[in-house]
């Protein structure tokens, strides 16, 4: 599928995958396949963005997706600074809007932002001019993880999304990942599955478009992947699980649950692992792993991401090309 470079790009901000259309996120699927190919390049970097600013705003602790975000910035040649809440006046009392009128001030053209709090990221979009991404926010929504799971998945799929069944597995509830690919891959034809002990799934999940499991041989069967969610181990100690070993015995990806699926049956996980807890290692360095794919594809999807905010002009378009 080629790109259009006139493609008409209508927001500002990415802070949640609901507010995309199909052609937007196919539109940023193919722009990201080809800065995966400038990624492959014995020399990674294009002056695409040169002479733009890209703040990194972490309030919350993060290592994957701020250290993609950078790498993604840095290839593209814009400038990127890092903040986070330990080096910034948010740790003295500022208000996170003066903090981020401060940052204003200094006229970044994207900032990306992850907070604790759900909703910081719209926040921020509704009180500064420049491009906001959300960069995770809360139990909320986690746009830019939805699309380069979507990338990874593609690279295998082709655009083939119509009619392929997926099961998300693990801490439903708690998880912003969970919640944004339930609608990406629902927007795309996938029809999705969810596995999880009945303490870790969403209240209202009855009403997503999603067929809900608490039991993992059942809910893998015939499956063409495996989405399995970081356990946060503060649940145990919520009192929503009894024991850690019984949750691994029961809802742990293995090599006889992976069986039950189609064979060429394809398993992610967005980071870090708990190795034997929510999945085995041996289908964690499995061929059919894509985890290290959805990290290749991390930076590639928010290099396309940081180019349709960052160039985006006054009519709605981006200029030029990549």
């Amino acid at each position: 599928m080629t790109t259009d470079n006139r493609y008409h790009w209508p927001h500002k901000d990415l802070l949640d995958v609901t507010q995309l259309s199909r052609d937007d996120v196919l539109h940023v699927l193919d722009l990201a396949a080809r800065f995966r190919e400038i990624n492959r390049r014995p020399i990674k970097k294009v002056p695409t963005l040169k002479g733009k600013t890209v703040v990194l705003f972490f309030v919350e602790n993060s290592t994957r997706t701020k250290t993609s975000f950078d790498v993604a910035g840095k290839r593209l040649s814009a400038d990127t600074y890092s903040l986070a809440r330990t080096g910034s006046s948010l740790n003295k009392g500022e208000s996170l809007k003066d903090t981020a009128l401060t940052l204003q001030a200094m006229g970044p053209d994207v900032i990306v932002i992850r907070h604790s709090s759900s909703g910081a990221a719209a926040f921020l979009a509704d009180l500064l001019p420049c491009g906001i991404v959300n960069g995770g926010d809360g139990w909320h929504a986690h746009p830019t993880q939805a699309l380069l799971d979507c990338f990874s998945l593609r690279e295998t799929w082709g655009d083939d999304f119509a009619g392929r069944s997926l099961l998300i597995l693990g801490d439903i509830a708690h998880s912003r990942v969970a919640r944004s690919n339930v609608h990406l891959l629902s927007l795309l034809g996938v029809k999705v599955r969810l596995c999880a002990p009945r303490t870790l799934l969403p209240a209202g999940v009855e009403t997503w478009p999603v067929e809900v499991f608490c039991d993992l041989r059942s809910a893998v069967r015939d499956v063409d992947a495996v989405m399995c969610l970081r356990l946060q181990l503060e649940r145990q100690q919520a009192g929503l699980l009894p024991d850690l070993a019984e949750y691994s015995r029961r809802f742990c990806l293995g090599p006889a649950h992976l069986a039950l699926a189609r064979p060429e049956a394809k398993v992610l996980h967005p980071g870090p692992l708990n190795r034997g807890l929510e999945i085995s290692p041996e289908i964690a360095d499995a061929p059919a792993s894509l985890v290290l794919n959805q990290v290749a594809a991390g930076v590639a999807t928010r290099m396309a991401v940081l180019y349709l905010l960052a160039r985006r002009d006054a009519a709605g378009e981006h200029a030029g090309s990549c």
